[in-house]
C-alpha cells in the first residue's frame, strides 16, 4: 500500500515499519482538518513517533479517541480551544501545522491570507513560548507568506533559528514525480524531480533537467508537464467542485517531510528534501531548494543545481511575485497588535 513512497531521500514505508523506534514528541495543529487528519493517522503509523499531540478548535478529542484506538506505540493527546494550546506544545520536538481555511474553487492563495495569516501566527506565537527549538514545518498556505510570518513571529521572541522553520513544499515533488512517471512509464517510487522556488503558481519551479533517472521531452511537452505541476492544486480543487482542496495527497507529503526530518534528528545521514526556507541562493528572502538535514535541521543548503535555459527563465519570472509575497507576510508581522 505505501510502496511509491520509496524514495533515494524519504521512504515513508521504512517510518511506518516496525523497524526502528526513536522517542520523538510531534504536534500537529489543526489536527481535525481535511489535511490534519490523514497526516495524524501516518504519523500514529510510525515507529517514529512516540507522542503524537493533536490540536485544534474543534473536534480534537473525538480525532484523538479514535487514533489512540490504533496498535502502535505512539501516545496520542487531544487538545482543544486556546486554553489547550500551550499543553499540546509543551516538550515537543517537531510541529506540524496544517491549520487554516482551504481554498475553495475561484479563491487564490492570496484570499486566504488574512484568515490564515492570523492562524499561523498566533500558532507560531505559542511555538516561540512553549518549544522554541522545535522543527515548525508549516502546510498552511499561502506558504509564501506564512514562512515570513513564522520567521518574524520566532524573532519578536528572540528565539528564531533559520535551521528549524520549514514551508512544506514536497507536495509540489510528489506531483512531479508522479507526472514525469506516467508520461514516461517508470515506476514512480523511483523518479526524484527537484522542486524549487515557492508553493504558488508560476513559483512553482520543476527542475526536469535534474530529475532521476534523466529523463527528456521536447519543449512544448515541458511547457504543459511544468503547467500542470504549477497548477495541480487547482486541478483538485475544481475536480472535488467545492468540497474542498488537495488534502489525502498533502497530508502523505507532510508525512514524508515530517518522516526526513525526524530521521535526519536521529542520526540518518543524508536525508534531502526540498523545503522553502531562508536562503541566500536567490535574490529572495526565501527560496525552496533541495536541503541536506541533519540533526540540527538544515545541515546545507544544496542550491539550485545547473539549471536549464527554460528552467533559468521560470526562476527569473517568479522573482517578483515571491518578493511580494515575502514582504506581505513580514508587513502583516510588523502591523500586528
Amino acid at each position: 500500500m505505501f510502496s511509491r513512497a520509496v524514495r533515494p531521500t524519504a521512504s515513508l514505508v521504512r517510518s511506518l515499519s516496525t523497524s526502528t523506534q526513536n522517542n520523538s514528541k510531534v504536534a500537529v495543529l489543526g489536527a481535525s482538518g481535511g489535511i490534519g487528519q490523514p497526516l495524524s493517522l501516518l504519523l500514529k503509523n510510525s515507529p517514529l513517533v512516540s507522542h503524537l499531540s493533536l490540536y485544534d478548535i474543534a473536534h480534537t478529542p473525538g480525532v484523538g479517541a479514535d487514533l489512540s484506538h490504533i496498535e502502535t506505540r505512539a501516545q496520542v493527546t487531544g487538545h482543544m480551544g486556546p486554553d489547550q494550546l500551550d499543553a499540546a506544545l509543551q516538550g515537543c520536538e517537531v510541529v506540524v501545522i496544517p491549520a487554516g481555511v482551504p481554498r475553495k474553487p475561484g479563491m487564490t492563495r492570496d484570499d486566504l491570507f488574512n484568515t490564515n495569516a492570523t492562524i499561523v501566527a498566533t500558532l507560531v506565537d505559542a511555538c516561540a513560548r512553549n518549544c522554541p527549538e522545535a522543527m515548525i514545518c508549516v502546510i498552511a498556505n499561502p506558504v509564501n507568506s506564512t514562512i515570513p510570518i513564522t520567521s518574524e513571529v520566532m524573532k519578536k521572541h528572540g528565539v528564531y533559528n533559520p535551521n528549524r522553520v520549514f514551508g512544506v513544499t514536497t507536495l509540489d515533488i510528489v506531483r512531479a514525480n508522479t507526472f514525469v512517471a506516467e508520461l514516461k512509464g517508470l515506476d514512480p517510487a523511483r523518479v526524484n524531480v527537484p522542486v524549487i522556488g515557492g508553493h504558488a503558481g508560476k513559483t512553482i519551479i520543476p527542475l526536469i533537467s535534474q530529475c532521476t533517472p534523466k529523463v527528456e521531452f521536447p519543449a512544448d511537452q515541458l511547457s504543459a508537464l511544468t503547467g500542470r505541476i504549477q497548477e495541480a492544486g487547482t486541478e483538485v480543487v475544481k475536480a472535488k467542485a467545492g468540497a474542498g482542496s488537495a488534502t489525502l495527497s498533502m497530508a502523505y507529503a507532510g508525512a514524508r517531510f515530517t518522516f526526513s526530518v525526524l530521521d535526519a534528528m536521529n542520526g540518518k545521514e543524508g536525508v534531502v528534501e526540498c523545503a522553502y526556507v531562508r536562503s541566500e541562493e536567490t535574490e529572495c528572502k526565501y527560496f525552496s531548494t533541495p536541503l541536506l538535514l541533519g540533526k540540527s535541521g538544515i545541515e546545507k543548503n544544496l542550491g539550485l543545481g545547473k539549471l536549464s535555459a527554460f528552467e533559468e527563465k521560470l526562476v527569473a519570472d517568479a522573482m517578483d511575485e515571491l518578493k511580494s509575497s515575502i514582504k506581505k507576510g513580514e508587513d502583516f508581522v510588523a502591523n500586528m497588535k
